[in-house]
């Protein structure tokens, strides 16, 4: 069963100099109690598209879609109020950078008890007492004293458990992490992970990571999406994107990862160039000024997606039957 179904997203910021098409025609969805990881480069409109279907963006956002459906509501359908009632009740979000998504002005109490008082109508005592809960089930110590510390006086890891306790104070069907383990060190990245893991097993949460970690969408996320220039580029399961993986893009990706094996004498193999300008994105697959094997028709028209199992999808003119046989290079 689909949670959130997505048809059709389209997500444009108005600037002074124009139009920036953040976002271009995507489409995904979600069943219950899954993982799905979205992984691209900065800028590939990762974050974007969540902030979209939240209703997050600024008033100079234009966000247009044929459908968001979330547990069977129509989000395009509701009023503001409405959709802020949602968020956090229903759809929790552990944001980009603790520091700066925490108030720095309030305590952890504060800022941990607003969601139950305004969302299930707790009183001070009983929103104090989830309070407490929330940060032993995240495996804070020493909860009490914890609460009456401000963000500062927090380390890194323990600032995103706390961002992680209040995404999940209400019990939501849906947590949206967006690079929850950016500027983390190794062991904390890892306890982090395991910790949604966790959580997800226990409540059957469903989990939208994104991120630009491959490593961490191996760990965490069963299905990915892997974005490029604002569109989905390849998408499928765990096997099919790290195993058999079809677009240049995700090629790419997967090169730039360090392998044990090679060490120490192995090189990285960057990506040459740099992402489209959203400004003025390309006529054709956005990829196509990067791609060494870019065909007259990848400039010129955007590639068709085509369906090679049930999950495994691609956006890639290399799929017609008349392109030529490129295997990728390991």
């Amino acid at each position: 069963m689909n949670l959130l179904e997505v048809k059709n997203l389209n997500t444009s910021f108005h600037i002074g100099v124009g139009t920036v098409q953040a976002v271009r025609g995507i489409s995904f969805h979600v069943e219950q109690g899954e993982s799905l990881g979205i992984v691209g480069e900065s800028g590939s409109g990762k974050s974007v598209s969540m902030l979209s279907v939240m209703g997050l963006l600024p008033n100079y956002a234009d966000i247009v879609a044929d459908s968001i459906r979330f547990d069977g509501r129509e989000l395009t359908k509701l009023s503001g109020k409405a959709l802020r009632a949602m968020h956090g009740s229903e759809i929790g979000m552990i944001f980009q950078d603790p520091m700066t998504s925490l108030n720095p002005l309030f305590t952890v109490e504060s800022q941990l008890t607003e969601p139950l008082r305004i969302h299930r109508h707790m009183d001070k005592r009983q929103a104090r007492q989830r309070a407490l809960e929330l940060l032993r089930q995240v495996d804070i110590p020493n909860p009490e004293a914890r609460l009456k510390q401000y963000p500062h006086e927090l380390s890194g890891g323990l600032r995103q458990r706390v961002m992680i306790a209040i995404a999940i104070a209400c019990g939501p069907k849906m947590i949206i992490a967006d690079e929850p383990t950016t500027a983390l060190d190794v062991t904390i990245q890892a306890q982090i992970l395991e910790l949604l893991q966790h959580l997800k097993q226990e409540t059957q949460t469903s989990i939208i990571m994104i991120t630009h970690d491959l490593g961490v969408i191996a760990s965490m996320c069963s299905r990915i999406l892997v974005m490029y220039g604002g569109t989905i580029c390849e998408q499928g399961n765990a096997r099919d994107i790290f195993y058999d993986p079809r677009h240049p893009y995700t090629w790419g990706l997967l090169n730039s990862i360090p392998k044990v094996q090679d060490a120490p004498a192995g090189k990285l193999i960057p990506i040459k160039g740099t992402p489209p300008d959203m400004l003025k994105p390309p006529a054709g697959c956005p990829f196509s000024p990067r791609c060494r094997y870019c065909m007259p028709v990848c400039r010129a028209y955007m590639p068709p997606t085509t369906e090679l199992s049930d999950v495994h999808r691609v956006a890639c003119h290399l799929m017609h039957p008349h392109a030529p046989k490129i295997t990728r290079e390991v």
